[in-house]
């Protein structure tokens, strides 16, 4: 069952924070901005993990400060190489980040080795994988895309329709995608209207 959390569960709970040592996924068109957003709220050495021939992704002056500083680039010739590259960057210590960018889908054998690799270096990883292509190894799975018709670019929806440890929600926030901070947005037919005066 989806929940839709108000401004009040936002204050006692963060939904985005991504659980330790465990892998996780994200999809759909906003997967970068959720990346970058978990890099910025990360502190030590981030790894993103790609093929070479991928060209979705990042510039290195669109990264937010105090990430490109932490941020080392891999480039991968093949799809075997970027799931090894991935799980040797999963168990070293002490890395904050794995984010991997693969372009085939993840089968449950691969998506429990990535698993163990994030155990064994306590690391989190975040696989940006494209729709349908996840494992059912992931802790949680995401699909963050911007909100169609928003005059404020930041106003995106991010979707957590798989948790293995808690519940799933659909939250509409903006991020200026800079700092740690967000914010949680009423969803249409939600806001809170002013009571009428009395008659």
């Amino acid at each position: 069952m989806q929940t839709r959390p108000d401004q009040s569960f936002a204050a006692s709970i963060d939904p985005f924070r991504l659980l330790n040592a465990r892998v996780h996924e994200v999809e759909g068109q906003g997967r970068i901005g959720f990346a970058l957003f978990q890099a910025v709220r990360t502190t030590g050495p981030v790894f993103w993990i790609c093929l070479a021939h991928d060209r979705d992704r990042p510039m290195p002056l669109a990264w937010p400060d105090g990430v490109a500083e932490r941020l080392h680039l891999v480039e991968t010739r093949t799809e075997t190489d970027l799931l090894w590259a991935t799980e040797e960057a999963l168990r070293t210590r002490p890395v904050a980040l794995v984010i991997a960018v693969p372009e085939k889908p993840i089968s449950l054998t691969v998506g429990r080795r990535l698993q163990l690799a994030a155990e064994a270096g306590g690391t989190t990883g975040l696989m940006l994988i494209r729709e349908g292509r996840g494992s059912n190894a992931a802790e949680t799975r995401w699909t963050c895309d911007p909100l169609a018709g928003a005059a404020d670019s930041t106003h995106q929806r991010w979707s957590l329709s798989k948790n293995k440890k808690g519940t799933t929600g659909i939250y509409d926030v903006s991020w200026n995608g800079e700092t740690a901070a967000f914010h949680l947005v009423p969803q249409a037919g939600e806001r809170h209207q002013p009571e009428a005066p009395p008659p």
